[in-house]
């Protein structure tokens, strides 16, 4: 297990990435928005307590996932909470409204998820609650971002990288939970809500065959599984899926209302279930015949 920690001794750690000793399969599993370490300052620079600011978390993902390592395949989760700093974006994706001073010229603004007050340094919590008791500066999302993100993202990469060049390609999945309120089933299923949405960015991000077999094994589990709708793929997907150059992304949305208690964020008991299933799912996509990128 690795641990990394922020250029200051006395800061929060960045990331974990937790490696089998020798790496048996061909993934790479991420959790950007797990992460539950709160600095002091930030807290304090928040109008909401910190019970507030975890409704943006993906509570208990990397501990659903936690079977990668045990089968052959590393595990990076990001340590830093989604609301103060969120991976799943391009590196500076900000809202000029949340800044005292002028932003850069390079800072894209107009993205839909910074309308969404859903930057890479959110404006609001998953209920719409703003976080700011006031203006930011640049100079804080600069720091943020050298310290936070490109660390983790320059880690994730070189997991791709040595497993792409051990296996000849790499298969990333990219893990997510979604709220219980979102993603209604279909009318046909007699359940209200969908379980699963896999993403793959409209086919571009992995071969057709990976979320094929994904959608084919948690549907055999009992799941409803929805394809691209409404989740395609964040930044991750989009940005390292590259089918052609041997690296296949997949994104994975899990239901919450499946495994806790949102308004206590709290274990549900069938967490368990869940782990082993998604077990069995690192074990099948393992095993997806993907031709090698020479």
């Amino acid at each position: 297990m690795d641990r990394h920690f922020d250029a200051d001794a006395d800061r929060a750690q960045v990331f974990e990435i937790l490696a089998p000793p020798v790496q048996t399969l061909p993934l790479v599993l991420a959790s950007p928005h797990s992460g539950a370490l709160y600095l002091p300052e930030f807290l304090a620079a928040s109008k909401l307590d910190g019970f507030a600011l975890r409704k943006s978390e993906d509570s208990f993902v990397d501990e659903i996932f936690l079977a990668a390592p045990l089968l052959g395949a590393p595990l990076i989760r990001a340590l830093f909470p989604r609301a103060f700093l969120d991976a799943n974006r391009e590196a500076f994706e900000l809202d000029p409204d949340m800044f005292a001073d002028a932003l850069p010229a390079y800072v894209n603004t107009r993205s839909p998820r910074v309308a969404a007050g859903l930057g890479t340094i959110a404006k609001v919590v998953a209920n719409g609650e703003e976080i700011y008791r006031g203006k930011l500066r640049f100079a804080e999302a600069l720091c943020r971002v050298n310290r936070f993100y490109h660390p983790y993202h320059a880690a994730l990469k070189r997991l791709i990288d040595q497993t792409r060049q051990r296996f000849g390609y790499c298969v990333l999945v990219d893990c997510h939970s979604m709220p219980s309120t979102g993603v209604p089933a279909d009318g046909a299923s007699g359940r209200s809500k969908v379980d699963f949405v896999l993403g793959d960015c409209y086919g571009s991000s992995c071969t057709p065959l990976l979320i094929e077999t994904a959608e084919r094994a948690l549907r055999s589990q009992g799941y409803l599984v929805n394809r691209n709708t409404p989740y395609a793929g964040g930044f991750t997907t989009r940005h390292y899926g590259r089918p052609r150059m041997g690296i296949h992304a997949l994104q994975i949305e899990i239901n919450r209302s499946l495994y806790m208690e949102e308004r206590t964020i709290s274990r549900k008991p069938y967490i368990a279930t869940l782990s082993d299933h998604m077990e069995r799912l690192i074990d099948t996509l393992a095993k997806v015949r993907i031709p090698r990128a020479d």
